[in-house]
């Protein structure tokens, strides 16, 4: 897992990046016809939990050490609360009660929120190419996810959204969805002063068992019924959830976290519906329509521009210096221009 995150031009590095992003999308297909049949609480201890216990057997495996201080700790609590209870707890509740494309809208928003706290606590620099790509993202996963009825009416198309539909729609869970994303985002950002105390594989690992544990808690007082209709394919889903689409992708994601860019790599996370739209036509038959195909254009164009910001920031400026001056002038200003940040 040394791998490094700027620079590299290694094909593993790039596969390992987008793996997380790749394993909770096909985790969200496989979890779909398993919701039915269990409580969303129960379901959303099950990710967390055993997983919790895989990275901790992994990273005992790999020698990490073991979380000491009492700052470690409670840096680690805090993480678990935010990422663990409330984000697990807000995604299992949303997607028991949204509609499934509109859910995956709000919860993968959280790009944004992550570029904006990492401007203001770690001062990573944005610029123009990276709001610009940050707007395409976001309008991307709209157009994935979002009805076309309300697609049709920014255009004028005659389709009206009332203030009932409005009300309607945060009853039926996306303001749930949309905390959840809030969660992620915090959870994100708060994995660089968790990994000043601690390791950031072993956090990862506590941090989820801490976090299951007031899941099935809660579970276990206001739900009923929680395993007792799951089929044998239904156990295989959750486990694949569990092991892939938490263990694996948490641990990978946060290891990220705790070195790389926020902004760029939780960019890509607009990946998400991209993979799930895909597993789910290859299982499930489900078409994409002609505007979820743009939506998927313009995600993967965002994508393209946030992680390469920096590097189109730096050609405009080498050409723009090269056309007004002197080419003694232009030389000597090129090559300051490429030691600037």
């Amino acid at each position: 897992m040394q791998v490094q995150l700027s620079g590299s031009k290694n094909p593993l590095t790039y596969l390992l990046l987008i793996a997380p992003f790749f394993l909770w999308g096909t985790a969200m297909v496989a979890m779909k016809g398993v919701i039915p049949h269990t409580t969303p609480l129960f379901m959303a201890g099950v990710r967390l939990i055993p997983a919790g216990v895989l990275i901790l057997m992994v990273a005992a495996f790999m020698g990490k050490p073991v979380p000491k201080s009492w700052l470690a700790w409670l840096w680690i609590i805090i993480f678990a609360l935010v990422d663990g209870t409330l984000f697990q707890g807000f995604l299992a509740e949303g997607l028991v009660r949204t509609n499934a494309g509109l859910g995956s809208v709000m919860i993968d928003s959280q790009p944004l929120a992550v570029a904006l706290l990492s401007l203001w606590l770690f001062q990573e620099h944005i610029g123009l190419w990276g709001w610009l790509g940050l707007g395409l993202g976001i309008t991307g996963i709209s157009l994935i996810g979002l009805p076309e009825e309300w697609i049709f009416h920014l255009f004028d198309s005659g389709v009206t959204i009332n203030p009932a539909n409005w009300q309607d729609l945060f009853n039926s869970g996306e303001l749930l969805m949309l905390l959840a994303a809030l969660s992620m985002a915090v959870g994100t950002v708060l994995i660089r002063f968790v990994c000043r105390y601690a390791d950031p594989v072993m956090a990862t690992g506590w941090h989820m068992i801490i976090g299951g544990l007031p899941l099935w808690g809660i579970s276990s007082v206001l739900e009923a019924q929680q395993w007792q209709n799951l089929v044998l394919s239904d156990w295989i889903a959750l486990s694949y959830a569990t092991v892939f689409g938490s263990a694996i992708a948490y641990g990978l994601f946060f290891y990220f976290a705790s070195s790389g860019n926020l902004t760029s790599l939780s960019s890509l996370t607009f990946l998400t519906p991209i993979f799930a739209l895909i597993f789910g036509y290859i299982f499930l038959s489900e078409v994409l329509t002609i505007i979820q195909w743009l939506g998927v254009f313009l995600t993967l164009i965002s994508i393209y521009l946030i992680n390469q910001r920096e590097n189109i920031g730096v050609k405009n400026q080498t050409i723009t210096i090269t056309e007004t001056n002197t080419p003694e002038e232009s030389l000597v200003l090129e090559l300051s221009s490429k030691k600037v940040p």
